[in-house]
C-alpha cells in the first residue's frame, strides 16, 4: 500500500483527505501552519515547516513516504518548489492537484499583473479604497502607497500592527458567498480590488460582486513553477495513486 504525504491548505486538499480516509489509505495531511486553527482533517496531521528541501527529504525518508500529492494553494510556490526538488532527489512520484485559474467574463474590468509590486504600481494615484484580498504574507509592498485606505480579509486576527498606515482587517474564514462579498464591498465603499488568481469557488464571489458593481480588479498571476505533473480533479489523483507506474512528471 502506498504511504502518501498530502500537502494541504486548500478546499481541494480537504476533499482529497476525505476521499483517502474513506478508502483506508495510509496518508498524512500536512499544513504549513500559517493559520492559528487549521481545519481538522480525517487523516493524521502534521503542522509546520519541514525546514526547506533537505528537511523535507529527511521527513520523506523517515516516514517512508512513497507518493506525494501537492494540494497547496497555487501561490504557495516555495512549498511546491521544495516538493519538486525533494521528490526528484528521492525519485518519488509527485503530482499536483491544482484548480484552474479564473478567467474573465463579460463586464469584468481586470488588470493582470505578475506580482505584488506590479499590483501596487497598478493602483491609481488618487486616494482609493482598496480591498486587498491577498492574505497577510504580501502586504508590505502596499505600504509604498500610503494614501489609500486598505481593507483586508484575514483568517486570524493580526498579531501586531499591520504594515499599512491606513488599514482595516475583517476576520473571516471562507468559503464566501455573493451576498457577503457584495455587503463587504458596499459597506466599506470599496473602489478597487487586488486579488491573487487562486481559482476555485471558495473565493470567487468577490469577483462576481466586483462585476455586478462595476469595480476594477487587479489580479496577480500565479507564480511560474518548474515542470511537474498536474491533475485537476480528486478522481484523477485517486486513479494516479492506484497506478504506481504513472509518469512522475519531475
Amino acid at each position: 500500500m502506498p504511504r502518501i504525504l498530502l500537502l494541504g491548505g486548500t478546499t481541494e486538499a480537504s476533499l482529497l483527505a476525505r476521499a483517502l480516509a474513506e478508502t483506508g489509505a495510509d496518508a498524512v495531511f500536512s499544513y504549513a501552519g500559517r493559520t492559528a486553527m487549521p481545519v481538522a482533517q480525517p487523516l493524521p496531521m502534521r503542522v509546520g515547516s519541514f525546514g526547506g528541501v533537505e528537511g523535507l527529504v529527511a521527513y520523506l525518508k523517515d516516514q517512508r513516504i512513497t507518493h506525494v500529492v501537492d494540494a497547496t494553494h497555487p501561490f504557495a510556490a516555495g512549498m511546491s518548489r521544495n516538493a519538486i526538488a525533494a521528490c526528484s532527489k528521492l525519485n518519488l512520484p509527485l503530482v499536483a492537484l491544482q484548480r484552474p485559474p479564473w478567467g474573465a467574463r463579460k463586464g469584468d474590468q481586470w488588470t493582470h499583473v505578475p506580482d505584488s509590486e506590479a499590483a501596487v504600481a497598478a493602483l491609481p494615484d488618487a486616494p482609493a479604497r482598496v480591498f486587498l484580498a491577498i492574505g497577510k504574507q504580501t502586504l508590505q509592498p502596499f505600504a509604498a502607497r500610503p494614501r489609500h485606505h486598505y481593507v483586508l480579509r484575514l483568517v486570524d486576527p493580526p498579531e501586531g500592527p499591520l504594515p499599512l498606515p491606513d488599514a482595516h482587517a475583517v476576520i473571516a474564514r471562507g468559503p464566501f458567498d455573493l451576498a457577503t462579498d457584495l455587503a463587504l464591498l458596499q459597506d466599506h465603499r470599496i473602489t478597487h480590488i487586488v486579488a491573487k488568481n487562486a481559482g476555485g469557488t471558495g473565493a470567487e464571489a468577490k469577483l462576481t460582486a466586483a462585476r455586478s458593481l462595476g469595480l476594477p480588479v487587479i489580479l496577480i498571476n500565479r507564480p511560474a513553477m518548474p515542470a511537474r505533473q498536474v491533475l485537476g480533479t480528486i478522481a484523477e489523483v485517486m486513479a494516479w495513486l492506484d497506478h504506481p507506474g504513472t509518469d512522475r512528471g519531475v
